[in-house]
């Protein structure tokens, strides 16, 4: 309520120019360098911390899914491709990376022409002559 009474008695809070823009300009920080150099290399520990807890994490997971297959009798699958090596040892990870194009999204010429094709086939025959032309 005091605040009221003083911005509409015209005495306002003294921090009013700064906040429409105006006023003083800020000095520049001497240490802002140094401080925002501190703060990347405290991101960049704070993401390996967390790389490393999600390894761990992952390595106890691994351990617990060989515990099963071993008192189960299951054979892990082993695979031939390094692609598909990586994507099975990734596989249900936290830390699985992820796919940029999906699979069959490559060949967009061979696409079209299946599509033609599978068009091509619900025409009556005098429209398939013309779009063959």
């Amino acid at each position: 309520m005091n605040f009221v009474m003083k911005a509409a008695m015209g005495g306002g809070p003294p921090d009013v120019g700064k906040m429409m823009g105006g006023g003083e300009k800020e000095e520049e920080d001497p240490d802002a360098a140094e401080k925002e150099a501190e703060r990347l290399e405290a991101l960049k520990q704070e993401e390996e911390e967390r790389k490393d807890k999600y390894a761990k994490i992952e390595a106890e997971r691994e351990g617990m899914r060989q515990g099963i297959r071993d008192k189960y009798g299951i054979k892990k699958r082993e695979v031939v491709d390094e692609s598909a090596a990586m994507e099975q040892q990734s596989e249900g990870s936290l830390t699985k990376p992820k796919k940029l194009v999906p699979a069959g999204c490559g060949d967009e010429e061979e696409e079209e022409a299946s599509i033609m094709d599978t068009v091509m086939k619900y025409l009556p025959g005098p429209l398939q002559d013309m779009l063959k032309k």
